[in-house]
């Protein structure tokens, strides 16, 4: 079992992650450019001034940003990206969400200095975050991949490797993140209507979840379509305006047709464009049902 490693993101999946490493015994060398990334410093987790001190002594390092542009960033940037310090034989462990051409960018780019990628997007949520308990889908090379296996046994449930190539676990990815976003526009769609038809949505919740039309979106989400604004935000609309943009982009790239996935992307899009972006994803019932 590593002792030491490095993670750079603390954000709402990153820091519950690092924390499950460092309860784990993993010490846990951490960077983030929030002003409040200090508080975010749970057991086992030190914070560095720069990413690059935060990479100082280890040879694993898990990113977990928001987007492909942040991951070039945090990697290449000069003078201040990571990539030029890390030693050869090192492992890039991308457990973000940044889509296929952004990781296998990064993976050929890392490649010429020796230092491997494996690509592990994760799926569950913050509550499974912090408990171990996620969803990761893994792709590249089996030697990078054995690195790291001790670190992905301790923060998933599930760690399934699902292709030899890195970007694979992207690739798995996008096919979740249709699924997902598809999910919880229907399920806003389909407790709007019921409202619109003089329905109780709470009553549809409740009923509904005991039959055919149960889904895990519809139980995790619904509940809080019907709180309203005093939802709690889990996990932003802006994630899926990102994320389904990166499923439109898989698609056309492959030339395979999504149009429920284009017209869910076109909701979160709506969403973001009437100031909902940081509001909880569950918020496209209150876009739906809007008079």
């Amino acid at each position: 079992m590593m002792t030491k490693i490095s993670w750079i993101g603390l954000g709402a999946m990153g820091a519950p992650m690092a924390t499950v490493l460092g309860k784990g015994g993993v010490e846990v060398q951490t960077f983030d450019l929030a002003p409040d990334a200090a508080d975010r410093v749970g057991e086992g987790l030190s914070l560095f001034p720069t990413a690059r001190e935060a990479v100082a002594g280890t040879d694993v390092v898990v990113v977990m940003v928001a987007t492909g542009a942040q991951l070039d960033s945090v990697l290449f940037t000069p003078e201040t990206g990571i990539a030029e310090v890390l030693p050869e034989g090192a492992v890039v462990l991308v457990m973000a969400t940044v889509g296929p051409q952004a990781v296998e960018g990064a993976g050929t780019r890392l490649a010429l200095q020796g230092v491997g990628v494996v690509d592990a997007p994760v799926s569950g949520g913050v509550a499974r975050a912090g408990t171990g308990d996620l969803l990761v889908m893994v792709g590249g090379a089996d030697s990078d991949i054995a690195k790291v296996q001790p670190l992905l046994d301790l923060m998933a449930a599930q760690a399934p490797v699902v292709g030899s190539l890195v970007g694979d676990g992207q690739r798995f990815k996008v096919v979740n993140q249709l699924l997902c976003g598809v999910h919880i526009a229907v399920a806003g769609e389909a407790l709007a209507l019921a409202d619109s038809m003089g329905l109780d949505p709470q009553q549809c919740l409740e009923v509904l979840q005991g039959g055919a039309a149960a889904s895990f979106m519809f139980g995790d989400r619904g509940p809080r379509m019907l709180e309203g604004e005093s939802a709690e935000v889990r996990s932003a609309m802006d994630i899926f305006v990102k994320d389904m943009g990166l499923v439109t982009d898989a698609a056309r790239a492959a030339q395979q047709p999504v149009p429920l996935a284009s017209a869910a992307e076109q909701i979160y899009v709506r969403g973001r464009r009437e100031g909902m972006g940081r509001r909880d994803d569950s918020s496209v019932y209150d876009l739906l049902r809007s008079r």
